[in-house]
C-alpha cells in the first residue's frame, strides 16, 4: 500500500476519508517495495548478507526494521503535506514491548500513551509496523505477517472501532482469485474460519494477526488499497 506514488496516493485518500469523518486514525505501514527496490526489507537484508554470513541476528533485526521506519516517516510527511497533520512513530516510540527473540519476536504488551496523546492533539499517527523493542530497548522484528500483527495489536490496545488491512485484492475470497477467475469475495467471515483457512494456505491476512484480535474481539476488515470496495469483515462470535 506504500510501494509507489500511485499506491501512496490511494492510501492518503483512504486515510483522508476516515480523518475527515471525525475519526481518530492510526496507520501502520510496511516497508516500501519488494526485493530489489531500494527500501525493501529483503534489499536491506542483502546489504549485510552480501558481505558474508553469518550475520548477528540482533543487528539484522535493526537493519530489517529500517524499511518500516523510513516508510512511517515518509507517509507521515506526505500526509502533512496534503493537509492532514501526522506524526510518525517507531515501534518502540509506539510502546510496543516484545520478547527477546530476533527475527520472530512476540508482542508482550503495548503502552499506547504516546499514541493517544498525539491523537488527542489532532494528529494522524503513522506507526512503523513489523517491529517493537525489548525491555532493554533493543529493536526486534515480528516475523512473517509482522505489520498486520502490529496493526491488530495496536487496535486492541487502543480499543479501536475496527482495523482495516489493505492489500491489492478486494477482500478474502472463497478460493485464490489469482488462480480461479470465478472466485467470489466474501462480505464477512468469522475469525475461526479465517484461522482454519490460513492453516490451509490462505495468505490474505496472517493468522498471527487474527489471533491478536481474539481477546478484545476487534473487528478486522480486509480491503483493497486501489478501490472503495468495502472488503471482507472478519468478525468474532457466531
Amino acid at each position: 500500500s506504500v510501494r509507489n506514488e500511485e499506491s501512496r496516493s490511494s492510501a492518503v485518500e483512504h486515510i483522508r476519508r476516515h480523518a475527515e469523518s471525525g475519526k481518530q486514525v492510526v496507520v501502520v505501514v510496511s516497508a516500501m517495495g519488494r526485493k530489489g527496490e531500494p527500501y525493501a526489507t529483503d534489499t536491506l537484508i542483502s546489504l549485510l548478507k552480501d558481505l558474508g554470513e553469518p550475520v548477528n541476528p540482533a543487528e539484522l533485526d535493526v537493519v530489517m526494521s529500517l524499511g518500516e521506519t523510513l516508510s512511517s516517516v515518509y507517509l507521515s510527511h506526505l500526509l502533512s503535506q496534503n493537509g492532514l497533520p501526522a506524526q510518525a512513530f517507531t515501534g518502540i516510540q509506539a510502546g510496543i514491548l516484545t520478547d527477546d527473540n530476533p527475527g520472530n519476536a512476540e508482542i508482550l504488551k503495548i503502552n499506547p500513551s504516546r499514541i493517544q496523546k498525539a491523537l488527542n492533539d489532532g494528529k494522524i499517527v503513522v506507526v512503523a509496523g513489523f517491529q517493537g523493542a525489548t525491555t532493554k530497548g533493543d529493536v526486534r522484528t515480528l516475523g512473517r505477517g509482522g505489520s498486520d500483527t502490529s496493526a491488530v495489536a495496536l487496535a486492541s490496545a487502543l480499543n479501536a472501532e475496527k482495523v482495516e488491512i489493505f492489500s491489492d485484492v478486494d477482500g478474502i475470497a472463497n478460493c485464490d482469485p489469482r488462480q480461479i477467475s470465478e472466485a467470489a469475495f466474501m462480505q464477512k467471515v468469522s475469525a475461526t474460519q479465517i484461522l482454519s483457512m490460513a492453516n490451509e494456505g490462505s495468505n490474505v491476512i496472517h493468522p498471527r494477526a487474527v489471533k491478536a484480535s481474539l481477546e478484545t474481539q476487534t473487528p478486522i476488515v480486509a480491503r483493497n488499497t486501489y478501490s472503495n470496495v468495502p472488503g471482507t469483515l472478519i468478525f468474532h462470535g457466531s
